[in-house]
């Protein structure tokens, strides 16, 4: 853990860590306290160096709260967003506390203390304007980072595909597989002839208890840089009317194959110092689905099995990232038997898949689908269950309800 920290820590600049550090007080223990403790009688906020008083002030109070958890966030992130918003923020208090001692103050002492003041928040206004590339950082071409070749399991359509062109784009050679050959030869068609890079295809069915160690036994002659667990499918309605032999096969795509595959490619990215993994969670795996059981706890085994390799690989230049959307522009409902709704775009998920790969273990895709995952967590279970399933059900068709 305490490794861990340090490495977190080295990803800024000293002065900035104890920015952050000054926001997390602010935002978890002093504003907090301003908020729900201190008397309304007693309380004053200071806005561009005037002040406010008694409810003037509480009501704003909220707005400095979430500036300050919007502060933790970006520092600990590193967001492009915090250019300049951060140096202009600085920049404000610097001016607003010069304004202050002159107006409450006053005299030589208010101008003496007013600069006194802002000469140092000013500096750092300034530094944090000169920081832009801090936190615009780019961590180099896919490619440069993790080496030539990456495997795209499910690759035909949808997520799978827009993640094959993204590789391609950076300049990855790509091994594509599923069961459909005639999509997959089209789609190393496009990406031979737009980014000229290398592909192979490769038909596979991972539901197929031998289809994982087929495909390894097909590429074993690549050095497998990056492995994108796109494959899977979902499964809609009651589950005593669902067959048997389709539940087998969702557990063995969703579960079994990440694992073999997985077993089979980490070592060597390992010892190579350098690869990539990203696990194709479902924010469904976040709680459970009456109506799609099976289904949801797959993907809540793909969250804490992608995870937990996160933990134990860090440190070794092996990146892992469980990526969770929501509903996206795919064939997924069409195959789980759902009514169909609009979708996230594939290549808005896969771009945050991207984005993120490298700084956490799991990312959920969309605001929404982050804060209906997120609330369910304070919801006792049996509410969240319950509550899901009036959503499900009306996402399932009425001959398997």
């Amino acid at each position: 853990m305490g490794e861990w920290w340090r490495e977190r820590m080295r990803q800024r600049p000293w002065w900035m860590n104890v920015l952050m550090l000054f926001c997390a007080y602010m935002a978890f223990i002093f504003m907090p306290w301003d908020i729900f403790v201190k008397p309304v009688a007693r309380d004053a906020e200071a806005w561009f160096g005037f002040l406010l008083h008694r409810w003037g002030a509480k009501l704003t109070e909220p707005l400095h709260w979430a500036i300050y958890a919007a502060g933790v966030y970006g520092f600990w992130r590193m967001r492009s967003w915090m250019w300049p918003w951060a140096a202009l923020y600085a920049a404000q208090v610097a001016f607003g506390m010069f304004i202050w001692n002159v107006v409450y103050v006053g005299g030589a002492r208010g101008w003496l203390g007013g600069i006194a003041s802002a000469v140092p928040l000013g500096a750092i206004a300034l530094a944090l304007w000169n920081a832009r590339q801090q936190f615009e950082r780019s961590p180099g071409s896919l490619r440069e980072r993790y080496g030539e070749w990456a495997l795209i399991t499910g690759a035909s359509a949808g997520i799978g595909a827009e993640f094959a062109r993204a590789l391609a784009r950076d300049g990855l050679s790509c091994v594509l597989t599923a069961r459909r050959e005639e999509r997959l030869r089209a789609l190393a068609t496009e990406l031979e002839q737009r980014y000229q890079v290398a592909t192979r295809v490769v038909t596979a069915d991972l539901a197929d208890p031998a289809g994982a160690d087929q495909l390894i036994e097909a590429i074993k002659d690549l050095q497998i840089s990056v492995f994108i667990n796109n494959a899977g499918f979902g499964y809609a309605g009651r589950f005593d009317k669902q067959e048997t032999a389709r539940l087998r096969d969702l557990v063995q795509v969703n579960c079994v194959a990440p694992v073999v595959l997985a077993s089979r490619l980490i070592p060597g990215m390992r010892e190579r110092g350098c690869g990539a993994m990203i696990v194709l969670g479902s924010v469904a795996g976040r709680q459970p689905l009456p109506r799609h059981a099976l289904y949801a706890a797959s993907k809540a085994f793909d969250l804490l099995f992608g995870e937990a390799l996160w933990a134990e690989l860090r440190g070794t230049g092996v990146d892992v990232l469980v990526l969770e959307p929501g509903p996206t522009e795919s064939e997924f409902r069409d195959v789980a038997g759902e009514t169909r709704e609009v979708g996230e775009p594939a290549g808005n998920v896969v771009a945050l898949a991207f984005e993120r790969l490298g700084q956490q273990p799991s990312v959920i895709s969309g605001w929404f689908n982050w804060l209906r995952a997120t609330s369910s967590r304070f919801a006792p279970r049996s509410t969240v269950a319950l509550m899901a399933e009036q959503v499900i059900l009306q996402q399932t068709p009425p001959a398997m309800r």
